[in-house]
């Protein structure tokens, strides 16, 4: 475990006599202290972590990384290096003033990784489906091993390294989303993280408006198979089926191994059968080795997840028995929600966030699913040049699945249109400025035998639609 004495070495590269006492956790929010936590004063849009240092202690952390002097906290100033006589006259629980607070949490979990350098990391990137490869990895992998995972969204600067911090001497894998939003962001990542897997789901538009063009992306995201170490330690897993992707391959050192559903690719698959609700049914095929599965996922499109977590287990030495228990076993939809509505019908939660290769997927769902078929459709935000050829692209697939339209937004509007000219009678396209108008309206429209699809950008609020039409437990 994590100790006082780690920590002053990871920040000075001098290991302190003592300083023994074990730090459980690291947060950056007072409230998720337990006794013993150290926490980061980091400084925020609205609020700086330094007016939570107190709170902190109260909660029982030992230690907090600050960038000035707290009232009444004792503190080592380390920002000049190890001083022996001010060590000696440090007391616990107390504050470490560091130049910058991010950084050296930065800092601290780097040299953490290193200490648990036995552990292998897998790190997984992508513009769509991190999080439920991620999730379902580490499923496969904790067939075997002891794996370590983020949190939620812990993808970032912040996220990562507490993560990392995570890490005990029992941990054999470790499973991290890395996410992007600029160039640079990932090899940050990777620099902190030194992962010897690098799974990359593939190359959308999410994130346009700040990163820029879809080269530009791809450039970010590449940035994590640059990292890997060469073969064999290293292992880059690709996506076949997308040509920004399978060109990665020129970009590493490390072990390729291409999955999609091309016989080309190293692990495939075909005979892909949306069961519903019930998840998906898929043959595996891998160097002569075919493997019928059931892996409760929503949507055909889940059989790039499938693939994924099995080509990591693949990688890592696991059997076949091993990966299949690890697809089945108890795994819950990530982000995909099914509830009844007050009247019945069925809802998709899919409110999370929306870009149109996962709004596309969505939809691709909801065309297996019997009943009339209602898609509520949100304005994808941050698509950059990519916004009005998005938005047309998923009005046209839902002319295509939807018996009925409700379009949410500004930029939603582009969606309706499409479907009217893809031959969708206008009447059954509804479009509607909000998420609360959407409301009113959909308690009117909607019939017991419904089910809809809810999906739409987190600044659309479309989880609002959800919560007020959901039936009380």
């Amino acid at each position: 475990m994590l100790t006082v004495a780690d920590v002053v070495e990871a920040l000075t590269h001098t290991r302190p006599p003592g300083g023994q006492e074990v730090i459980p956790e690291t947060v950056v929010d007072s409230r998720q202290v337990i006794p013993g936590s150290m926490f980061v004063a980091l400084p925020g849009e609205r609020r700086d972590g330094h007016e939570f240092v107190e709170d902190a202690f109260a909660r029982g952390a030992t230690l907090a990384l600050v960038t000035r002097p707290v009232d009444d906290c004792p503190l080592l100033d380390l920002r000049g290096g190890f001083d022996t006589r001010a060590w000696e006259a440090f007391r616990l629980p107390g504050c470490l003033q560091v130049e910058d607070a991010l950084a050296a949490l930065q800092q601290v979990a780097r040299f953490w990784r290193r200490k648990m350098s036995h552990v292998r990391v897998v790190g997984i990137t992508g513009s769509v489906g991190k999080s439920t490869t991620k999730e379902l990895t580490a499923q496969v992998l904790a067939s075997r091993y002891r794996t370590l995972k983020n949190l939620g969204n812990f993808n970032n600067e912040i996220g990562l390294p507490l993560t990392l911090l995570r890490l005990t001497p029992g941990h054999e894998r470790a499973v991290l989303e890395m996410g992007f939003y600029v160039p640079g962001e990932i090899a940050l990542l990777c620099d902190i993280a030194q992962p010897q897997v690098g799974v990359v789901t593939n190359v959308g538009l999410v994130h346009a408006e700040r990163a820029g063009s879809q080269e530009t992306i791809a450039r970010g995201k590449a940035e994590l198979v640059q990292a890997l170490p060469p073969a064999p330690e290293g292992v880059a897993v690709l996506n076949y089926d997308d040509p920004w992707v399978r060109c990665m391959a020129e970009q590493t050192k490390a072990q390729t191994f291409f999955y999609g559903l091309s016989p080309r690719a190293d692990l495939w698959a075909d005979q892909i059968e949306g069961l519903g609700l019930d998840g998906i049914r898929l043959r595996l095929h891998y160097r002569g080795d075919t493997v019928v599965t059931k892996v409760p996922l929503l949507g055909r499109h889940s059989a790039h997840t499938v693939l994924r977590a099995a080509a990591v287990g693949l990688a890592e030495g696991l059997t076949w028995g091993e990966i299949i228990a690890g697809l089945r076993s108890g795994y819950a939809q990530l982000r995909l929600v099914a509830v009844r509505s007050e009247n019945g019908a069925l809802l998709l939660d899919d409110t999370y966030n929306a870009s149109p290769q996962s709004t596309l997927a969505a939809l691709n769902l909801l065309a297996d699913l019997p009943g009339r078929r209602v898609a509520v459709l949100g304005d994808m935000l941050e698509l950059g040049p990519y916004e009005h050829e998005g938005h047309w692209k998923v009005g046209l697939r839902a002319a295509e699945v939807a018996t009925v339209l409700v379009a949410v937004g500004e930029r939603a509007r582009v969606i309706a249109a499409a479907a009217r000219q893809a031959g969708m009678p206008p009447e059954r396209i509804f479009e509607m400025p909000t998420a609360t108008e959407a409301v009113a309206l959909l308690r009117d429209l909607l019939r017991p035998d419904d089910v809809v699809l809810v999906k739409g950008s987190r600044g659309m609020q479309m989880d609002h639609i959800v919560s007020a039409l959901e039936a009380e437990a």
